[in-house]
């Protein structure tokens, strides 16, 4: 122990110069990489506003004002204080930023004291195994491997420990007392883990494309080609992450000399070690970055006057140097890729497609049941009444964690063995959570649009039955959007990825022949647009034309297989709802004041209340999930699952894209089922919060569902703008994906296939379908949290 406390005491004089000369050199040569693509980026970002973009029309709406002052997750469980070595319970929160924010207890929380921590979990992998921690840290750790077998950092109290793993920065434990808590949990940390990972929003045109450039430039002068797993978080610790890749081995031939003692001890010190290096490496380079883009920023006018006045001498310009690099490296690449790219594009392809097709497939199930539990619960239980506080629910699916965990979950099969080593893939985390993003987005995009059409028809005086019947319209009409919307996510969600596997590793096979060469064309530039032309960014755009085209060729030959359920390249859906996106422009709905079910109206002036209506937690863990203390955790057996009796389940989701599904939602509907009253009722109090996991039962009911003979209605709904004598209406079959969703308002079966080619024809069904019986559907239990504290202002700790 007196050796490492000597450690530690030595490491604290040469921290600030050994960190600060390497900081300083990489920051400089990654600023000028920056100034350079910012005048690229600038000039492609004022082209792109005066000529506009091509691509296919969306058809569904995006969300335009986020879901702000919403709480994502709040509740209970152990974090492990390496000050004291104990483990205490922590009440956290998950606000919409998705920053985990930790409280001493809820009653701190609920006093609006500081938190305890946060954390800002960009870079960080979620383990549900101390074998697995230990492995990585041990491979992290300088000097001699330590022994396996070796005693863990720390001991675990429970069976169900969750760790978030940093390479470089501080460490965090955490553990649960059950399987179904942890799984839980390791859906909520994950979510965080992607939306932080994610940080660099795509509504920036200059500054973002600059940085993520000018980090790809900078690490290619280093021979570093192919993915990076840390370019992760924002802009500082982006920039934390490429500096410690490059100090680390230094630091590690610097510090594991001095490292003595067990194994658990160096583990320890190193750690601390690293966070130290870290925290003072990000103040460095936040500092240096905001240096450089306020020097852009103040340049950018002026360079924005030029490109406006200059715009076609530039492109002019741009295109002779293009075709000049063309001739000079055109054969070599094309060589390149016919012997090391073209054999693996359809296998490359064909990895991706599978778990992709699959997760989006998942999406639309989600959606499909949340929406048909929705109009079921509605139907059954008061009709508009209940409308605003569904409607709450449905409005945060996207942002469910553990709901769309089953969508997350068909992603993690991607593998990409044997293609990893050949092209220089680090891993497939990159491919997997860009993936998982988009099906968030989706997901959202869906929500909102069914949100809006929604909204719009209630305008009207619906009975209880057509009320049924315009969710179930509505719905389809989504499906439709959202089949056409995801194929087109998808197909370009392909062609990215494959051009990130494949472009950087043609760079690295032609850079020892062609990039030698690229000095000469520097001659062909004006000085006047040296700001908006780069010869190495007309390199790599070349590079990338010469196996454009088989890439091309190989999504669109991918997207007529019905496996894989896309829609061709040439059908183009033009938008049939000419005044859907003018509805997005309106206020955003507030189905809680709208249709809150006849409660009383808040008090303006009373804070608490106010903020009690607005915010909204998605996942809701049971107040006495956690009866025990910190002291008895060691040794405590799982608890028995609560027996869950007297409730009519609705029927678990068929496998994606399954009419089984539809099949056997109908066959529930006819079937008499006998409910049996709920043990009790709990009542809730007016400012609690809104919860979508656990279901609430419902009172006592026992109605035998009789089958009446009833009219086909008419497939009316169908939204996608072919016309119907045009070639392009002749769709190919679509796969299981596409099966009609049942009505909870009919009991005769659609038809089991949306053909794109089918019109809105704007009228209703025919009213015969029988009327629902009383089948209760669980609705949502609601939250027994307080109002939850302004979490906007979470940062990253460092």
């Amino acid at each position: 122990m007196v050796t490492i406390v000597g450690t530690c005491t030595h490491l604290e004089s040469p921290r600030p110069s050994f960190a600060e000369f390497p900081t300083g050199k990489v920051l400089t040569e990654f600023c000028q990489f920056y100034e350079q693509q910012y005048g690229v980026a600038l000039f492609n970002s004022v082209r792109y506003e005066i000529e506009g973009g091509g691509g296919p029309q969306p058809q569904l709406l995006r969300r335009k004002v986020p879901l702000e002052d919403r709480t994502i997750f709040s509740g209970n469980l152990f974090q492990y204080l390496e000050e004291n070595k104990k483990w205490r319970n922590r009440f956290s929160i998950v606000p919409h930023n998705y920053g985990l924010v930790l409280y001493e207890n809820k009653l701190a929380f609920e006093r609006g004291l500081q938190p305890r921590i946060l954390i800002n979990s960009a870079g960080y992998k979620v383990l549900t195994s101390l074998e697995e921690y230990l492995e990585l840290v041990n491979s992290s750790l300088p000097g001699p491997a330590p022994k396996s077998g070796n005693t863990p950092i720390l001991k675990c109290p429970t069976q169900f420990p969750l760790i978030l793993w940093h390479p470089f920065a501080r460490h965090y434990y955490f553990c649960v007392m059950t399987g179904k808590e942890q799984e839980k949990w390791l859906a909520i940390f994950q979510d965080c883990a992607r939306h932080c990972n994610n940080g660099l929003s795509e509504d920036s045109k200059v500054e973002v494309p600059a940085f993520t450039d000018a980090v790809r430039m900078y690490r290619q002068s280093k021979e570093q080609y192919g993915t990076w797993d840390m370019l992760c978080g924002n802009e500082s610790q982006i920039l934390s992450n490429l500096v410690m890749e490059e100090l680390l081995p230094e630091l590690k031939n610097m510090i594991g000399p001095r490292l003595k003692g067990k194994a658990q001890e160096r583990h320890r010190v190193w750690i601390q070690v690293s966070d130290a290096v870290y925290r003072m490496v990000h103040g460095q380079t936040k500092a240096h970055y905001d240096a450089a883009l306020a020097k852009c920023e103040l340049q950018s006018p002026a360079m924005r006057s030029a490109i406006r006045t200059d715009m076609d001498q530039v492109i002019q310009s741009r295109e002779h140097l293009a075709s000049k690099i063309r001739a000079s490296v055109s054969s070599k690449a094309e060589v390149c890729v016919r012997n090391h790219v073209q054999p693996y594009i359809t296998s490359i392809l064909e990895a991706l497609m599978i778990p992709t097709s699959q997760g989006f497939a998942e999406v639309r199930e989600v959606f499909f049941k949340e929406v048909t539990d929705l109009n079921m619960n509605i139907v059954n239980e008061g009709g508009m009444d209940k409308l605003g506080e569904y409607m709450e629910k449905l409005s945060q699916l996207a942002f469910h964690p553990v709901k769309m965990q089953s969508c997350y979950e068909k992603m993690e099969l991607l593998k990409l063995e044997g293609l990893q080593q050949r092209f220089d893939v680090s891993s497939a985390s990159v491919f997997k959570q860009r993936a998982q993003i988009l099906m968030r987005q989706q997901m959202d995009d869906t929500v909102y649009t069914f949100e809006t059409l929604l909204h719009q028809e209630l305008g009207k005086s619906l009975s209880k039955d057509e009320l049924c019947k315009t969710i179930q319209r509505i719905l389809e009409r989504v499906l439709k959007k959202y089949d056409y919307d995801s194929s087109t996510v998808r197909k370009k969600f392909f062609r990215e990825a494959l051009l990130q596997i494949t472009v950087p590793f043609l760079l690295k096979k032609l850079a020892p022949t062609c990039k030698g060469d690229l000095a000469r064309f520097q001659e062909l530039i004006f000085e006047d647009f040296a700001s908006f032309i780069l010869v190495e960014n007309t390199y790599e755009e070349v590079v990338l034309q010469s196996v454009m085209k088989d890439i091309m060729m190989a999504v669109k030959e991918a997207a007529v297989q019905r496996k894989h359920n896309l829609y061709r390249d040439s059908i183009a859906i033009h938008n049939s709802d000419p005044d859907l996106h003018l509805l997005a422009e309106g206020a955003p709905i507030d189905w809680g004041e709208e249709f809150g079910g006849g409660q009383p109206d808040q008090d303006p002036s009373d804070e608490k209340q106010r903020r009690a209506k607005q915010v909204v937690s998605v996942i809701h863990v049971d107040e006495g999930a956690l009866p025990y203390d910190a002291a008895s955790l060691e040794g405590s057996p799982e608890p028995p699952e609560p027996e869950q009796q007297g409730r009519a389940r609705s029927p678990p989701p068929a496998s994606p894209g399954s009419p089984g599904g539809v099949k056997e939602l109908r066959t529930l509907l006819v079937t008499e089922l006998p409910v049996e009253a709920p043990a009790g009722v709990v009542a809730k109090a007016e400012e609690q919060l809104s919860n979508g996991a656990v279901m609430q039962e419902s009172p006592a009911t026992t109605a035998p569902l009789e089958r009446e003979e009833e009219e086909e209605a008419a497939p009316g709904g169908a939204d996608t703008g072919i016309p119907e004598d045009s070639p392009e209406g002749q769709v190919e079959e679509r796969g299981a994906a596409e099966a009609t969703p049942a009505s909870p308002c009919e009991g005769k079966a659609q038809p089991e296939r949306l053909e794109p080619s089918d019109k809105e024809t704007g009228e209703e069904a025919p009213a015969a379908a029988a009327p629902l019986s009383k089948l209760p559907v669980e609705p949502p239990q609601e939250d027994s949290h307080g109002a939850a504290a302004d979490c906007d202002g979470v940062q990253t700790q460092f």
